[in-house]
């Protein structure tokens, strides 16, 4: 028992790893960065190597497997992944194309390099924490001091354990704004923006979460030529094209002619078929192929090392908090850095203009020079908030002859006085942070907005179902000597149905079922099929065989699970009668009595409730029924036994 419990738990901890593995370092990406590990440790990788050129990415991936523990073909497709995304490498070589579904050249033959915009808005070793790599060999970021919303921007998708996550890209002018808004106390609304272009309806999209349809952007050329121009985000030119044949294969929609001219844009051209217009197919298209998605939004991403669901909203807030925490702590930096540097300016100006260097003449060692510059010094530097340190006097010790002799002292106070002024516009917009990353983000919707106008219109339209198209084009036969039933069989007795009907089958041995069209199925002999209406009423009249009672019972099927067999007649009856048909009803013969002068009686069906089908009925008499038949009310007979 202890050993089984042992095994028990080591499974659960290992199982917990793992999933804490998956979720945390490779399904789901970080909110202040938007990043996943192996797309972090790419762009690290680009930032270490940079030099402005571009790079191999072979030469790329050798140097991310440093940081990554996985193969170079991850990080390979991954890099490509993210390059085609847009914002943060540049190209050069063929890296696919995300219209067309084609894949890149081999990482020797194509080349990339980080973007000016990853350069301006995604590092700053000074304010990045490192951790050790995998093998400790190095130092890696845990996460970027990113100065964007880049989780919305981008666009991306995980599968984790128990958990999965789909944000979809949205415009970087909109996300930008949306952070100056939300500087400014506005309220405002954000919707996906694709890269593929397309028409998207957002009635069903809440703040991040929800769906959106997405519809292609056909045009009619001419009454007999259709030109798909852009297409929905995540379909490719082949996917549109095989989902139209396929279409044409089933007859849905009559083209035909496909004829692909995609290079950099999308060009479908679609030819109708003689007859008919290209009005009639655009409706088709929508409904039969994938010129039409829905596409469902789900915010999972790992917040403070921890698995969270947000809104589009709580994203823009949080990042927007911290890219003011992020421009704070390069402001204090840069005010630290200057502060240095003045510091360092006004004691060399004071030790070369005051000659204390001649002082230190007649010091015999290090430390009693040191000493004479002290004290020469603090007549100078007692008012000062900082203190003169051991380190700056040796710095000054180590101020060459050449630059003694050649000081210009008006040089020097200029000098001085522009670090004073630069101190003072850093210490300003530290004081007005909020005003400072406004102007911060707006910089940026100057330099790169123009790059990235919105692609996707949006449009509020309805969806064209394909069950509206009322298509009765699909024929099921039921062969009554063999037992089947379906499209592919061949029979007198049939229906017509589109191919999206559910059909309802009645046996003689009293089940019922409910399916899909059917190719070829085999079915017990039938009383009733047709395409199923949950508002019909059936009617049946059954025996007990042990009593001989007999039973009469009206029912609906409006509520079922395809493919499921239920019982409409009770185990120990023997169905009697069934009609499917309105305005019936059914005579009884009694058995012989000397004392009942009535032998035969007549019952309305709609004088019964209507009951489930899985309902015994109600008892039609107290008395022996020898025969039953069902009539109509105008008395013509129509079924009996």
């Amino acid at each position: 028992m202890n050993e089984n419990q042992n095994i028990l738990e080591l499974y659960k901890h290992n199982f917990l790893e793992y999933a804490s593995y998956v979720i945390k370092d490779r399904a789901l990406p970080e909110l202040l960065d938007g990043l996943k590990p192996v797309q972090r440790r790419i762009l690290h990788s680009l930032y270490e190597i940079d030099d402005g050129r571009f790079h191999k990415v072979a030469n790329v991936i050798g140097n991310t497997m440093k940081y990554h523990p996985h193969g170079d073909a991850s990080i390979g497709d991954a890099l490509v992944v993210l390059s085609n995304k847009g914002y943060f490498i540049d190209q050069q070589g063929n890296f696919g194309n995300i219209l067309t579904g084609d894949s890149a050249s081999a990482a020797r033959y194509i080349e990339c390099r980080l973007s000016s915009l990853a350069k301006e808005v995604m590092f700053d070793k000074e304010i990045t924490q490192y951790v050790d790599s995998y093998d400790g060999r190095n130092k890696e970021p845990v996460i970027f001091p990113c100065k964007i919303p880049y989780i919305l921007l981008h666009g991306t998708e995980g599968i984790a354990v128990g958990m999965s996550t789909k944000i979809l890209p949205h415009n970087f002018n909109e996300v930008l704004k949306a952070q100056i808004s939300y500087l400014n106390g506005e309220p405002f609304k954000l919707y996906p923006d694709f890269f593929q272009g397309g028409i998207i309806d957002v009635s069903e999209y809440s703040d991040g979460n929800g769906n959106v349809k997405v519809r292609a952007k056909i045009d009619i050329k001419n009454p007999k030529t259709l030109l798909i121009k852009q297409i929905p985000y995540s379909v490719t030119s082949e996917r549109i094209i095989a989902s139209i044949e396929d279409a044409i294969r089933r007859n849905k929609i009559k083209v035909s002619t496909i004829t692909d001219y995609t290079t950099e844009n999308i060009e479908i051209e679609l030819a109708t078929q003689r007859g008919i217009s290209a009005d009639e197919v655009l409706d088709r298209l929508y409904a039969y192929t994938e010129c039409e998605i829905k596409l469902h939004s789900n915010i999972n991403l790992i917040m403070d090392g921890f698995p969270r669901t947000l809104t589009v909203t709580e994203i823009v807030h949080k990042i927007t908090d911290n890219l003011i925490e992020i421009l704070k702590a390069e402001l204090k930096i840069k005010i630290e850095k200057l502060s240095d540097k003045l510091h360092t300016r006004s004691l060399e100006q004071i030790f070369i203009e005051n000659k204390i260097y001649k002082n230190i003449e007649s010091a015999e060692t290090i430390e009693s020079a040191l000493e004479i510059m002290r004290k020469s010094l603090k007549p100078y530097t007692k008012d000062w908030d900082r203190p003169v340190t051991d380190e700056d006097l040796n710095n000054l010790l180590e101020i060459p002859i050449k630059k003694i002799t050649k000081f210009d002292i008006n040089k020097s106070n200029e000098e001085i006085e522009e670090l004073r002024k630069k101190i003072k516009i850093e210490k300003n917009h530290l004081a007005a942070i909020k005003k400072y990353t406004i102007s911060f983000l707006e910089s940026l919707l100057k330099k790169y907005g123009p790059m990235y106008p919105r692609k996707t219109q949006i449009k509020s339209f309805e969806v064209v179902n394909a069950k509206d198209l009322n298509d009765t084009d699909t024929k099921i036969f039921y062969d009554r000597s063999s037992g089947y039933i379906g499209t592919k069989v061949k029979g007198e007795a049939k229906i017509e149905c589109s191919s999206f009907d559910k059909i309802l089958l009645i046996s003689q041995k009293g089940t019922l079922k409910v399916v899909p069209v059917p190719e070829k199925l085999f079915c017990e002999k039938l009383l009733y099929f047709n395409v199923i209406d949950k508002e019909q009423i059936f009617n049946t009249l059954s025996r007990d065989k042990k009593s001989g009672n007999v039973y009469v019972k009206r029912f609906k099927v409006d509520k079922f699970i395809q493919n499921k067999d239920y019982e409409f007649i009770d185990p120990g009856h023997r169905l009697e009668a069934f009609t499917a048909r309105n305005q019936m009803e059914f005579i009884v013969e009694y058995e012989r009595n000397l004392k009942d002068k009535e032998t035969q009686e007549k019952y309305d069906f709609e004088t019964f409730p209507i009951r489930g089908p899985q309902n015994r009925g109600n008892k039609v008499s107290t008395r022996k029924i020898s025969k039953t038949q069902i009539t109509s009310k105008n008395l013509e007979k129509s079924s009996s036994t």
